[in-house]
């Protein structure tokens, strides 16, 4: 297969864009909308038990009958487990919030994810076209199974060195994501601070290290992008942050709306929300719990604000919210996922 429409070839697609999945912030209706414009739709799964992932796809299933992606996060290692993990700090830096919600802090819970080998095994019954990992190689296992009844493996790099495990490993595809992007820095044989490699480096070299194709993510939010993309020798290209300013996600309207007016300046690197570094928005809730430096260990940290954000969110309150998004916010400027998607379109090559 030569490299021009390689991606489309491999997932059955139409056109080489992938919607980026949003842990936390996925919709059904979001990931069906651009599956059926052609692309490849993507659900983040993070944090979902076995029932609720069947219940996911069954529903995606239903949405659409185009190619989806869902997508989960491997363990690195350094997870702290709730018996080892020293909260007293965090909850007092955040106290405030809860108190501001009307909210309690509740107990802390027995675990705070999910078994991931038993998430691999729900993903490989419900089989969605494709899955996307992120924060390391994929078991051998599970990429022998999925590939035994057609599922693609997609891995995420954030360095050569990662895409060149990940070939290895037996990943289909692989989404090379650059500094820029929105959300956590998904890095895993260094740490996030030393693989902080901007999209334009990253794209090209990754492309020259793999044979398979190279999906670009971080930075990419209109038609300039992706010709840049593809300029770069990338197969495709993922976007987030545009599809999460549309009605169709999940973002609460405060996220909608501090993405529309965010200015180019207008994110930060930050361990506040989750315990690991992840870009974003910065308000009221990262800069407090960042000038308390009582910060929890993920997913600890993660689970912590995950408490009060759910109130947060259904408050609309976006000063506490995980405001997630790229250095390229400030392109996202349409409410309609159709629109978004046709803006990207028109940046691909003809005949790519």
């Amino acid at each position: 297969m030569t490299r021009t429409r390689r991606l489309e070839e491999l997932l059955g697609i139409q056109a080489p864009i992938v919607l980026g999945p949003f842990g936390g912030l996925s919709s059904v209706e979001l990931t069906a909308a651009v599956s059926n414009l052609g692309g490849l739709g993507s659900y983040g799964l993070y944090g979902y038990a076995p029932e609720r992932i069947r219940e996911t796809v069954q529903a995606l299933h239903a949405a659409t009958g185009r190619p989806f992606a869902v997508n989960l996060w491997l363990p690195t290692g350094d997870e702290v487990d709730p018996v080892d993990a020293d909260l007293d700090a965090a909850i007092g830096a955040v106290a405030p919030f809860f108190a501001e919600l009307g909210i309690d802090v509740p107990p802390v819970p027995t675990r705070f994810l999910p078994d991931i080998d038993e998430q691999l095994e729900t993903v490989f019954e419900a089989r969605p076209a494709a899955v996307s990992l992120v924060y390391g190689v994929p078991p051998a296992w599970f990429v022998e199974r999925a590939h035994s009844v057609g599922i693609r493996v997609i891995g995420t790099a954030t360095t050569v060195e990662e895409a060149v495990a990940l070939e290895a490993g037996g990943a289909d595809a692989i989404v090379a994501t650059g500094f820029e992007a929105a959300g956590h820095r998904v890095s895993f044989l260094a740490p996030a601070e030393q693989s902080l490699v901007g999209t334009i480096a990253l794209v090209p070299q990754v492309v020259d290290a793999v044979t398979i194709p190279v999906v670009a993510a971080g930075g990419i939010g209109d038609r300039r992008g992706v010709a840049a993309a593809f300029a770069l020798g990338a197969s495709g290209v993922q976007v987030g942050t545009a599809f999460l300013r549309t009605r169709q996600s999940a973002a609460p309207d405060a996220h909608r709306q501090a993405i529309s007016h965010s200015p180019a300046h207008g994110t930060v690197l930050t361990r506040a929300m989750s315990g690991r570094p992840a870009r974003g928005i910065p308000n009221r809730a990262v800069t407090t719990i960042e000038q308390q430096r009582a910060i929890a260990r993920f997913p600890a940290q993660n689970w912590l604000t995950g408490q009060f954000r759910a109130e947060a969110a259904r408050q609309d309150q976006g000063e506490l919210l995980s405001l997630w998004a790229g250095q390229a916010a400030a392109l996202s400027r349409s409410a309609e996922a159709g629109e978004v998607f046709a803006e990207l379109a028109a940046g691909v090559p003809d005949g790519h």
